[in-house]
């Protein structure tokens, strides 16, 4: 685990709080697991960019603050924060494409819903081939995933960046859970 902290310092100038608190309890399954993620991201035949604008807006939703800041950092570091910073207004920003609009209502609508209307999926498929498709749900599963382990345990924004303060989300039973409870970034735990 010493290596993997290293490497993390290096990266992010600090052990980022989910690798403390999975791996010092649970390192083989973390590191197994979690070590696949990625992988299966780099396999993924969306571009890159579409992809973490759908893990962002997934992320968002939830409100996991961890997922935020660390999507956003690495934004950052690709120089693609414009559109992150617009992504609220996706619908009618011109930074997003109709192909992006069409993933994100997608993601979105699944996310809050946890099913797709056939008119979201039918301009889906205008726009994505079946594996791209298939690619679009692995971000929203594997993105809820992450953010239900970091909202489950407490983990929040580690500080990499500045987040901007979140509007409450409302979803067809009620308002998120997450949305009153606003929390700040503390700069580091």
């Amino acid at each position: 685990m010493r290596l993997v902290f290293f490497f993390a310092r290096r990266q992010f100038g600090k052990v980022i709080t989910p690798l403390t608190v999975f791996s010092a309890r649970m390192p083989v399954a973390f590191m197994s697991f979690y070590g696949k993620l990625p992988k299966l991201d780099k396999r993924l035949q969306l571009p890159s960019q579409t992809a973490e604008l759908i893990r962002e807006r997934v992320a968002s939703i939830n409100t996991c603050l961890f997922c935020m800041d660390a999507t956003r950092w690495y934004a950052m570091k690709t120089n693609n924060t414009a559109r992150f910073d617009a992504l609220e207004e996706y619908q009618t920003s011109s930074l997003f494409t109709d192909a992006e609009r069409a993933a994100l209502d997608y993601a979105t609508e699944l996310t809050r819903n946890k099913q797709v209307s056939p008119d979201t999926f039918a301009r889906l498929t205008r726009y994505y081939s079946e594996r791209e498709i298939c690619d679009i749900v692995w971000l929203v599963a594997s993105e809820h995933l992450y953010n239900m382990t970091n909202i489950g345990l407490n983990i929040g924004s580690d500080g990499l960046c500045e987040l901007r303060p979140q509007r409450a989300t409302t979803t067809t039973s009620g308002s998120s859970p997450h949305a009153a409870k606003e929390k700040v970034p503390t700069g580091s735990r």
